[in-house]
């Protein structure tokens, strides 16, 4: 898919994806100034050591006497001793190199733990996919800059070899100690001299290559719209979820209908469980409701624990619609539920015999806040 059609930038969510599957800006260029300067590091402050070392090795391997004579396998001994010195030395100098390639990894792209890329893919060996790549802008734009960075390299390299001919020609006549401390000095100059333009073209090329990294994660609109769908949910699943949550909160509140003070019931949809405690609530509240079957359960359970159940279809359709469980009810229904509690209280209060059986209420319900109630053709013209 070309850039174009892809506008938008990479989101936070690709970004961890791409890091996840191993995919990070990398700079090659950073990676080569890294190893080449711990190199030229390493070896000017190991020659000098690595030197004397050697010194004493060769004084030793070059002394003769009557006791190499009669033990020849000291000879031997000697070898070991300078074979050692070497191998110590190349191991060192190739722990500070590795160290260095991977420092300049990390500070190029962070540190990634993936074994992704080193799973096979046969994507890979598509040949079409491999001449897109072969023909891309990035890999052009990296073959250019190889080719400048070759050739600027080549000249200065030659230059410095050209002028330094006489130099290097006269150290035949020096002691060799002296020799070779030039010529390690020598050697790490023009190291010096190389790694200024591998600096120069790493500040250039991590830059780069950052881009090339986010131009090649960037989406389309249609790949954002998808993401977000995944990140927040089908519409639909997390209606049918969130309507199944509502159904499993009023089952598990049926254990709380035989605290209820009374329960409010339609004959045949909606039951409201009710609760109002003076030291504890501000008004009254939802403690269980449900409908159809579930409301039936709620009467059933409430009978069982002779918790009062009123038939008042306005105010249980109300309190169903617009009053959630365990909140208070609606102010704009405390009128109603008030004159039910009253009626509750003065029932119990006539079965223990202190009193005469109350009439049952017919609540105030606004009209408004019944479910079913539907202005008339009348009213909708007025």
């Amino acid at each position: 898919m070309d850039n174009q059609d892809r506008p938008l930038p990479a989101s936070q969510r690709k970004l961890s994806q791409a890091r996840g599957d191993g995919q990070v800006s990398r700079s090659k260029d950073l990676s080569h100034m890294v190893v080449l300067g711990a190199g030229a590091a390493a070896l000017w402050v190991m020659t000098p050591s690595l030197v004397q070392h050697l010194k004493q090795a060769l004084i030793q391997q070059l002394s003769f006497n009557a006791e190499t004579l009669l033990r020849p396998a000291n000879m031997i001994n000697q070898l070991q001793h300078m074979a050692a010195i070497a191998v110590a030395a190349s191991l060192l100098f190739a722990a500070v190199i590795a160290c260095a390639a991977i420092a300049s990894e990390v500070a190029s792209g962070g540190w990634v733990m993936s074994f992704k890329p080193m799973m096979p893919d046969l994507s890979r060996l598509n040949p079409i996919s491999g001449m897109g790549n072969l023909f891309s802008k990035q890999q052009a734009v990296n073959v250019l800059k190889l080719m400048l960075l070759s050739t600027i390299m080549g000249w200065t390299g030659w230059h410095y070899l050209s002028n330094s001919f006489q130099e290097i020609a006269s150290l035949m006549m020096q002691p060799s100690a002296a020799a070779v401390m030039h010529l390690v000095n020598w050697i790490v100059k023009g190291l010096s001299l190389l790694l200024l333009i591998v600096f120069a073209a790493a500040v250039i090329d991590v830059p780069l290559q950052k881009r090339f990294f986010m131009d090649k994660l960037k989406m389309s609109h249609d790949e954002v719209k998808r993401e977000n769908k995944d990140a927040e949910g089908n519409p639909q699943v997390k209606s049918k979820l969130r309507a199944k949550q509502r159904e499993l909160a009023h089952r598990r509140s049926i254990s709380n209908v035989p605290k209820a003070d009374f329960v409010v019931m339609n004959p045949t949809h909606f039951a409201v469980a009710l609760k109002y405690d003076e030291a504890t609530m501000a008004a009254p509240q939802v403690i269980a409701k449900g409908a159809d079957l579930l409301a039936f359960k709620i009467r059933e359970v409430a009978n069982s624990h002779s918790v009062p159940v009123l038939q008042s279809p306005m105010l249980a359709r109300a309190l169903y619609a617009h009053a959630e469980l365990d909140q208070t009810i609606p102010s704009s229904l405390y009128a109603a539920v008030a004159q039910v509690l009253a009626y509750v209280y003065r029932l119990k209060a006539a079965m223990r015999g202190q009193g005469p059986m109350p009439q049952q209420p017919d609540p105030h319900v606004p009209p408004e806040l019944d479910p079913l109630n539907k202005p008339t053709r009348a009213g909708a013209d007025a």
